[in-house]
């Protein structure tokens, strides 16, 4: 046990089931190049929590951006049917997309476009895919970090053919799920911490340390401003922690 755990115990806090330090995220790898067809690609893991993002370049953009002179990032989410403990119907079988995911792959587009220059980027369109093989928590976080690893590496790949002159790409952006637990602010909720968490929040960021989005919700009870700073000063060091293993993965 250690030293904190042993803390939390002593006061009669219920420990993080993973046995981490409040302030650890858990193991995170970036695979690129995982597909043979797609511009941009990788497979990203944070713990359990597995992640597959591709990246399609096509050179036509949506209908209202039609000589506009801008681009377009877009993403797709989805879960596989046995990516969690049950089985669970595609969404293609019912002909409808959930809320859930309708709310999530708008997220990711949005995180994404953030940092993008559309001038720069030309009239065309990058289509993220996240595809869930294996769900632990923090489903939208990893797509949103794997997801900008999938789109920098279809940007490279686009500037080496000569295709774009410049790079459309201003700076990194990945996402973290922060909460508290048993009366305690932590980082990278799993299922198990989400599940019973007091607060909820994921919180997109990039990495010159601006926010971008953040989504916070009191699933038991309500929070301070003094808790939602200590969320923002735990997800911006897990953050940079995300940004260091994206350079990694793309160097």
């Amino acid at each position: 046990m250690t030293d904190q755990q042993t803390a939390l115990h002593k006061k009669g806090k219920k420990m993080r089931p993973s046995g981490r330090k409040t302030d650890q995220i858990r193991p995170v790898s970036i695979e690129t190049n995982i597909t043979k067809h797609a511009e941009g690609s990788c497979l990203i893991k944070c713990g359990d929590t597995h992640v597959i993002c591709t990246a399609s370049v096509e050179e036509s953009v949506p209908h209202f951006l039609r000589k506009s002179g801008l681009g377009w990032v877009t993403a797709e989410y989805g879960m596989i049917p046995r990516s969690t403990g049950s089985r669970m119907r595609r969404e293609s079988s019912s002909n409808r997309q959930s809320g859930r995911t309708l709310e999530i792959q708008r997220l990711i587009g949005r995180s994404l476009r953030s940092v993008v220059d559309r001038v720069i980027l030309g009239e065309r369109q990058i289509v993220i895919d996240c595809d869930v093989i294996q769900a632990d928590g923090g489903t939208r976080c990893a797509a949103i970090t794997g997801g900008w690893v999938a789109l920098r590496c279809a940007t490279k790949k686009l500037m080496d053919e000569g295709v774009i002159k410049s790079d459309p790409l201003s700076d990194n952006v990945a996402a973290i799920s922060c909460g508290i637990f048993a009366g305690t602010p932590i980082i990278d909720l799993d299922y198990s911490e989400d599940s019973e968490a007091d607060v909820d929040a994921n919180f997109v960021m990039t990495g010159s340390k601006k926010i971008v989005e953040i989504q916070a919700s009191a699933e038991k009870q309500a929070f301070s401003r003094t808790e939602l700073t200590q969320l923002i000063n735990l997800a911006e060091n897990g953050v940079q922690n995300l940004i260091t293993a994206q350079m990694s993965a793309i160097s």
